[in-house]
């Protein structure tokens, strides 16, 4: 099924540009919505942010001199609980990024079923550009700035581009100083030493390749008699290729940004991590396979593809070449609408975003209860109530595809708005 929706504009009379990363959310928004007949009041609630905040603020750089910074944070839904979302640190950050970003953590969320709604934060600056002080600076100032939007019980950042456990800390220590005690529940991701998870780092990847598993049970196939490629050779993609390779799989093709290689006998994936700790080393001069364009690396001949790198990979212009006939989204955004209507007719399971890659969430909100309670889990814990809940949330929004006869992604969706929907008419319109 396949039902198109107009992209209505928001309240403030705004609307995306086609073909930007909240176009594409607005458009999955609008085509569940249709599948699942929302009255029209329920619909436009739904799909606006509840609060947006940006700000303006000025960092002083190394050299002594004033820079001035642009931050961004965005609430898209708190009926389910307080809102949960990271932050990054990127050029390319923009308030219709961050909305998008927002509303799949809403929709995430409540795919596998934990108390959350959605928000994301950011902003714009080039961190290979700061020293460690001038980043610490950027960091403190960020946090207070938005400390009308952070808390345990409102809203609880998480690491995402180019932030890190580090950075987690540094936001946590500067709420805790501006409230005048501890609080590690304010922010997931973090160390252990100051109130992190077991497996929180690993847990993205881990929840993509619980996915894997259900699908290739789901069909009947065995990991040991399948390739996978992978786009994407960070954290998410890295940990992948670990589990996966440790789990009888053939990892035959791995890129980053800067390009890829191949090998179809199988790549060492542990050779390739030691290459990557020396300086100058990608995973493109990798000695252990021949080089491979990121392009190349999504046509490439294997029976799983993992994209795990940016947004808006899969598009109408490469979305026919691709060959795996199974597609897992550990990035966010990963396949444009268009490609979708492609890949379908081409019968290729896609494994949508907001239900691959909730592991980190998953194990976000593991560490948030941790933190409450203070009280904390092992990592074999950690990872058998991982598996639990990816593995539940997968088979739902399989039965749920069936059920409404659409695909993965529409199933996903309509289950997380469905949730989402329920809660709202439940709580009721304040005042």
């Amino acid at each position: 099924m396949n039902i198109q929706a107009s992209i209505h504009p928001l309240a403030d009379g705004s609307a995306p540009s086609r073909g930007s990363v909240y176009y594409t959310a607005l458009q999955q928004f609008d085509q569940a919505a249709a599948i699942l007949h929302l009255d029209e009041g329920t619909a436009n609630l739904l799909r606006h942010p509840r609060r947006e905040l940006t700000v303006n603020f000025p960092v002083q750089m190394d050299d002594g001199s004033l820079q001035m910074f642009h931050g961004i944070r965005v609430h898209h839904n708190t009926v389910r609980g307080p809102s949960k979302g990271g932050i990054r640190f990127s050029p390319m950050v923009d308030i219709d990024e961050i909305r998008a970003l927002a509303m799949w953590m809403t929709w995430k969320c409540a795919v596998v079923n934990i108390p959350y709604g959605g928000a994301k934060g950011g902003v714009v600056v080039d961190p290979t550009r700061l020293s460690e002080r001038e980043l610490c600076a950027l960091t403190r100032r960020y946090t207070t700035e938005m400390m009308l939007m952070f808390g345990p019980e409102s809203d609880i950042p998480a690491p995402d581009v180019n932030t890190n456990p580090k950075i987690m800390a540094w936001i946590m220590d500067t709420y805790s100083m501006q409230k005048g005690y501890s609080v590690p529940a304010v922010v997931t991701g973090k160390p252990l030493a100051v109130g992190g998870s077991q497996g929180r780092l690993e847990a993205t990847g881990r929840g993509v390749t619980y996915c894997i598993h259900e699908a290739l049970q789901q069909r009947k196939q065995r990991l040991s008699d399948i390739t996978v490629a992978i786009q994407g050779f960070g954290n998410v993609g890295s940990t992948a290729a670990d589990i996966l390779t440790e789990d009888g799989a053939k990892v035959v093709a791995v890129s980053d940004v800067f390009g890829g290689v191949a090998n179809d006998r199988g790549l060492d994936i542990r050779a390739l991590r030691a290459h990557l700790q020396t300086p100058g080393a990608t995973v493109g001069n990798f000695a252990g396979g021949r080089a491979v364009s990121n392009e190349e690396l999504l046509a490439y001949p294997a029976e799983v593809l993992v994209l795990a790198a940016i947004e808006n990979q899969l598009r109408a212009d490469n979305a026919g070449q691709v060959q795996a006939r199974i597609i897992a989204e550990g990035a966010n955004g990963p396949t444009t609408p268009d490609a979708d209507e492609i890949l379908l007719k081409k019968d290729v399971l896609i494994i949508p975003d907001i239900l691959c890659n909730a592991g980190g969430v998953t194990v976000s909100y593991f560490e948030w209860v941790q933190g409450l309670q203070a009280h904390f889990w092992d990592v074999k814990e950690v990872n058998t109530q991982l598996k639990r809940i990816m593995t539940d949330a997968y088979r739902v929004v399989m039965a749920q595809a069936e059920t409404l006869h659409v695909d993965p992604r529409m199933a996903a969706q309509t289950l997380a708005i469905q949730r989402v929907a329920e809660a709202t008419q439940i709580r009721g319109i304040y005042p």
